[in-house]
């Protein structure tokens, strides 16, 4: 993450947002979608003109929303990973899941779905409109992790972090002001931890000190941030919702990353508006990162190895009958695992 702005007291330097954030090892980005889709019409799709659009590639933002790699319904098709995980977070809307292992899911309303793609993984992402009377908003977090050499061929897995057993609190300042803390991984204080994250995470190890947590301060409020465990770990907020966030004595506005000491306790606060933010924690892995569109290794000849056994073996195959497939819109939040296992929320 590229320096614009002299250290004063916590701040160690920060930097403006775009859609894609640019983040510190062991993050390797975090992509902030945030789409205000129009009603839909029965069949999921959008109830408005795609003309116009690049159909296939829309990332234009007409109309304050993209059809991404959809052609039909919003999202991503069929596409593959290898090296890394994704930790996505869903704010607002929905998105359906399917994947080379046979699993398949739909998601929403605070959940977090984990992927390790490990070895390799092909899935679609697709966000289903299902208000066919109001707007369908959809907001979502998807931040990629990378992985350690020594996992970077693990077995791919598949986990649902479902909102109801994310840890949410609300903290009261001196003053009575509230803030929100949401753990998706880690421990905030005295407050219960998040899930387990997968196995072969970098953030299953307790050395990483890993954390990812949402951040909602009320307008006048404060909050403490408590000091990281380990010396080298990097910690960053991205404030993408409100203006006037203080970090120590400093302000900033909408769209903006802060990389903040991470080993002293740093006060946040918000000005006359309600601010929002995400912080990214860790420990960096500190090895050699080789990167060619979805594929993440240590050395460009195992990204060529990559696409090669890509080629060749499609990562499993694909056993869904289409690039992008859905669920019925009447159906709730379930997971269905690849061994059979179900769950429904």
């Amino acid at each position: 993450m590229p320096e614009n702005s002299d250290s004063i007291g916590p701040v160690r330097q920060s930097v403006p947002l775009g859609t894609q954030w640019p983040t510190v090892d062991p993050f390797l980005f975090c992509a902030h979608h945030d789409d205000k889709y129009p009603s839909a019409r029965n069949d999921m799709s959008p109830d408005a003109s795609l003309s116009g659009r690049s159909i296939g590639n829309d990332f234009a933002g007409v109309d304050g929303w993209n059809m991404y790699h959809g052609s039909h319904i919003p999202g991503f098709p069929q596409h593959p990973h290898r090296g890394f995980e994704t930790v996505s977070f869903v704010r607002r809307g929905l998105i359906d899941h399917a994947d080379s292992l046979g699993a398949t899911a739909r998601f929403g309303a605070g959940d977090v779905q984990w992927m390790t793609a490990g070895k390799g993984i092909v899935h679609a992402e697709m966000f289903p409109l299902v208000n066919t009377d109001s707007p369908n908003p959809m907001q979502m977090f998807q931040v990629w992790l990378n992985l350690p050499a020594e996992d970077k061929m693990v077995d791919p897995y598949f986990t649902m972090l479902w909102n109801e057993d994310i840890p949410s609190v609300v903290v009261a300042d001196s003053n009575g002001g509230e803030a929100t803390i949401t753990t998706i991984v880690g421990t905030y204080g005295e407050l219960p931890p998040a899930p387990a994250p997968p196995p072969n995470s970098w953030a299953s190890r307790p050395e990483a000190d890993l954390a990812i947590w949402h951040i909602r301060i009320e307008a006048g409020a404060s909050l403490e941030l408590p000091a990281a465990a380990g010396a080298e770990t990097v910690r960053t907020l991205y404030l993408y919702e409100g203006s006037g966030l203080t970090v120590g004595a400093q302000s900033f506005d909408v769209d903006t990353g802060i990389v903040v000491d991470s080993d002293v306790a740093v006060s946040l606060g918000a000005g006359d508006q309600a601010v929002e933010l995400v912080m990214l924690q860790g420990r960096p892995i500190g090895e050699p990162v080789a990167q060619y569109g979805p594929f993440v290794m240590n050395t460009d000849e195992e990204i060529r190895q990559a696409f090669d056994d890509y080629r060749r073996t499609e990562f499993g195959g694909w056993p869904w009958p289409s690039d992008d497939p859905t669920h019925a819109a009447d159906l709730g939040r379930f997971a269905i695992h690849a061994d059979g296992t179900k769950e429904e929320r």
